[in-house]
């Protein structure tokens, strides 16, 4: 993903900070360790002078100093193994607490980007932090079925709401679960304050804890960054494509909000069609039902959507209401 300087540095500070902090914890860690067993930072000590030591020997032309080396501090290893094995913890306790352990917060693997970089350039493009904050409180950890009526119907279905319910988030964890290995998409509808939104959110938020990249976008701001790309045809604008195309999870929330015409249908198409023929998952919520749907948008568009989503529709009493009144 192609970067300003000025982006590429603010993310870099990110990462300078996280290092930081992880060696802050790493001090205290250790310092409340040394108090409580005095012969850890001994050991810490006697490993060092050794080094010092036998690298002086292999300077001075001695065959045996590396072997030597090596053997001392695997003797000091298995006597801090064993002190940290009373106190209940293992050789990780002596790393700092990675944000990211597969790069351990350096952003890089090797000399590739860490999936963690990536996503933290999405967020910095498209100022989608604050997603962090949403997905604190809206995960599958805080997802009640409680809100679902069991004396509401579908007659279509004939589960009630909170069967609905149940059945949607066992798709969700389903798509979660197979994200890897099959090629899926979602279509959320139903009427406003059903859970939709909440049920996106938890999906993202699993995605993003394993590692993969996600963008979140209410219809309206989506348009509008296709419509910059469209006539603005700067190379933020591009770089803003590139990241649509390519992100493992795009959500499209609340389709329909926005002003369709001949130039958002159309546009909408292309990056619905461009991510399939990529194999990128997108999850599209809205209020409208198929008949709306078909109406508002394109019959391409429909028969794609109806084709190649898997279709979870939910029901009820509106959530926020509910909310509102146990208030």
């Amino acid at each position: 993903m192609p970067l300003t300087n000025s982006q590429y540095d603010e993310i870099q500070r990110q990462y300078d900070a996280r290092q930081l902090h992880g060696q802050r914890v790493l001090q205290e860690r250790k310092a409340q360790l040394y108090r409580q067993f005095p012969r850890l930072k001994e050991l810490e000590e006697l490993s060092a002078s050794a080094s010092v030591r036998h690298a002086r020997q292999l300077l001075d032309g001695s065959p045996k100093a590396l072997d030597g080396l090596k053997k001392e501090l695997d003797l000091y290893r298995k006597e801090r193994s064993a002190i940290l094995a009373r106190a209940g913890l293992d050789e990780h306790y002596f790393e700092p607490p990675y944000a990211c352990p597969d790069c351990r917060d350096t952003g890089y693997n090797g000399s590739k980007r860490c999936h963690c970089f990536e996503q933290a350039a999405i967020d910095l493009v498209y100022t989608q932090s604050n997603i962090r904050a949403v997905l604190e409180e809206e995960n599958f950890s805080h997802y009640s079925f409680e809100y679902y009526p069991e004396d509401k119907k579908n007659p279509a279905t004939g589960l009630t709401a909170r069967e609905t319910a149940k059945k949607a988030v066992k798709d969700a964890l389903s798509f979660i679960r197979q994200f890897d290995e099959a090629f899926q998409n979602l279509f959320l509808y139903g009427d406003t304050g059903t859970g939709k939104t909440f049920l996106s959110n938890c999906i993202a938020k699993e995605l993003l804890d394993s590692g993969h990249s996600v963008i979140y976008f209410t219809a309206f701001q989506l348009f509008d960054i296709l419509e910059k790309h469209k006539f603005q045809k700067d190379s933020e604008a591009a770089v803003s494509m590139q990241h649509i195309f390519d992100c493992d999870l795009l959500i499209i929330d609340d389709l329909g909000t926005e002003m369709a015409n001949t130039f958002t249908i159309s546009q909408l198409f292309l990056c619905l069609n461009e991510r399939m023929l990529r194999k990128k998952a997108t999850i599209i919520s809205t209020n409208l039902g198929f008949d709306q749907l078909h109406a508002v948008y394109s019959e391409r568009i429909f028969s794609r959507i109806v084709s190649s989503y898997t279709m979870i529709k939910l029901f009820g009493d509106d959530i926020r209401l509910q909310k509102r009144k146990l208030n």
